[in-house]
């Protein structure tokens, strides 16, 4: 009875491992089937081009806003209040303070999950930024922070906003 019963215990452990070894093998070696998962930020592409500025002057700073085929960025502002905005926020600093920012030009495009076209960014785009160097600034190379806010989208969906670290390279002359 003794020795039925032992039989019985190992042929059940026997079972168990036999099961989880092929669940495992057969997990293992399937092709994954779920799609990869995108980023908003992995979409966008932030070039910033060095800038001069003048001590107590102004200039322009340009950053460049590359968008990977197929999908595209709300504008600024965007169509609807609750879509989010491709945003540059440049916080002030000791020496650099920010005059204004000029988004692109949006374009209009139509989508199936909206009711009328949205605004948006597609391709290569371009922000452009008034800087000034405050009087009595430091002059030579420094990187002004900055901080990009984006939502990208595909025809069918809009993903998770995203943020991107941007370092604006600035000369102060």
């Amino acid at each position: 009875m003794k020795l039925i019963k032992v039989s019985a215990a190992v042929l059940v452990l026997v079972v168990i491992v036999t099961a989880c070894t092929k669940k495992a093998t057969q997990s293992g070696s399937q092709p994954n089937s779920e799609a990869p998962r995108i980023s908003s930020v992995d979409v966008v592409k932030v070039t910033p081009q060095e800038v001069e500025v003048p001590s107590g002057g102004s200039a322009e700073a340009i950053v460049h806003l590359k968008i990977d085929s197929g999908y595209h960025v709300n504008a600024n502002p965007p169509t609807f209040p609750y879509l989010k905005a491709t945003e540059l926020e440049i916080p002030k600093t000791n020496s650099i303070s920010v005059d204004f920012l000029i988004y692109p030009d949006p374009i209009s495009k139509k989508f199936p999950f909206a009711d009328k076209p949205l605004a948006v960014y597609e391709g290569d785009n371009t922000i452009k930024i008034r800087l000034k160097a405050l009087k009595g600034a430091p002059q030579g190379k420094q990187n002004l922070p900055a901080k990009l806010r984006v939502q990208a989208c595909d025809e069918q969906v809009c993903y998770a906003p995203g943020e991107l670290s941007v370092s604006i390279p600035v000369d102060i002359e």
